[in-house]
């Protein structure tokens, strides 16, 4: 039997709001759960300027958006990649929004993961009773395991430390 496989991803957008606000980048890391399988990253250009909010947290600037591809021009390669896979990310339900809508506005079908697993749910169901762990958020669960993310906000830096993440909570 072939092993399942899960798409670990994570998104950087202009805003919190999926219904106004648009994705600025994306990463998904594809994985058997022992090996990354394949890596996939690119900016996006939202049709819309980046707040500086959102260029200090992330670094991405409206100049580097400039020649990204829209959502529609990769969202075929999106599919492709994530096809028949679980849908892993840290705070799953805001990466979904905004994919979800995305994939909605642009008219592609995105039927592609069987399930969702939420890194956040996982680890609060794990850390239920420890009183050391106070916060679920990526850089503290880092932190806590020693995982590196030196590019915090950033997507394939983000989606690599959450890969990490899962296998670390998995292991034990």
């Amino acid at each position: 039997m072939d092993k399942r496989l899960f798409s670990i991803i994570d998104i950087e957008t202009t805003g919190g709001n999926p219904k106004s606000d648009k994705i600025i980048e994306i990463a998904i890391v594809v994985t058997d759960g022992d090996r990354i399988i394949k890596q996939y990253s690119s900016l996006v250009y939202p049709e819309r300027r980046v707040m500086p909010f959102i260029t200090g947290l992330t670094g991405i600037t409206n100049e580097m958006l400039e020649d990204a591809p829209k959502f529609y021009e990769i969202a075929g390669e999106i599919v492709e990649i994530t096809k028949d896979t679980i849908f892993i990310a840290h705070n799953v339900s805001f990466d979904w929004s905004f994919l979800s809508r995305a994939f909605y506005t642009t008219g592609v079908e995105n039927k592609m993961f069987y399930a969702k697993l939420d890194t956040i749910s996982f680890a609060f169901a794990k850390f239920f009773n420890d009183k050391e762990i106070t916060k679920f958020n990526l850089g503290f669960l880092c932190e806590h395991y020693g995982i590196e993310n030196n590019n915090a906000h950033t997507a394939l830096s983000d989606a690599r430390a959450t890969y990490s993440l899962y296998r670390k909570m998995t292991e034990q």
